[in-house]
């Protein structure tokens, strides 16, 4: 049998998104074809729009509709404590816990030598520069990039640099809670609790 060309379009745009094999895109392909019209234009309408109604926080790097973010902007928080963390889905992830009321630092992605990801290509340095302004109230940073290699990696180069410059500064790790290798995308609200509650000096 022969693919109709709309459908293997949408087929192959599928298999292009992470996680999503040859299979999967198929049946998501073949669900949205039982989907009503109306149902299927708002779908396609929220992903057109995806990217023109967002912004990146010229801040903390993460996407909002605003700049600065609803986090940054928000005098509520303790604007003293700055989370660490690799991907806008981990500070998602955290606020879903409740419990920590400080911001964020995004840093897309992560230190990885092997994918020729240095730190020169994510957010390490406007971090670092966030510390080092006159007028910063920063004191402490968590470290929450998630357990794996390169996430270990990068909170060491992360912790190394910003004690050379800073040595007042109270950089800890989140700890107890996040099993190695885990991401915290993933992870439940409770178990973040638990690690943010745990962190260590790093």
């Amino acid at each position: 049998m022969r693919i109709p060309k709309a459908i293997q379009q949408v087929i192959e745009s599928f298999e292009r998104l992470p996680g999503v094999g040859p299979k999967t895109a198929q049946r998501l392909t073949f669900y949205l074809l039982h989907v009503p019209q109306g149902e299927l234009d708002r779908f396609a309408n929220a992903v057109s729009t995806l990217k023109s109604n967002t912004v990146m926080c010229s801040i903390c790097f993460c996407v909002d509709e605003t700049d600065p973010c609803s986090i940054c902007s928000d005098d509520k928080r303790d604007h003293s404590l700055v989370c660490v963390v690799e991907q806008p889905l981990d500070v998602l992830a955290l606020e879903k816990s409740g419990k920590y009321h400080g911001i964020y630092h995004v840093l897309h992605g992560k230190i990885d030598p092997l994918n020729n990801i240095g730190p020169d290509e994510i957010y390490i340095r406007q971090l670092f520069d966030r510390v080092k302004q006159p007028d910063s109230v920063i004191r402490e940073i968590i470290l929450a990039t998630n357990p794996t290699m390169e996430g270990e990696a990068t909170a060491m180069y992360i912790s190394r640099q910003l004690r050379n410059d800073d040595g007042d500064l109270i950089i800890t790790r989140i700890g107890r809670g996040l099993p190695t290798g885990a991401d915290l995308e993933y992870a439940d609200p409770t178990t973040l609790e638990r690690a943010m509650e745990g962190r260590s000096n790093y």
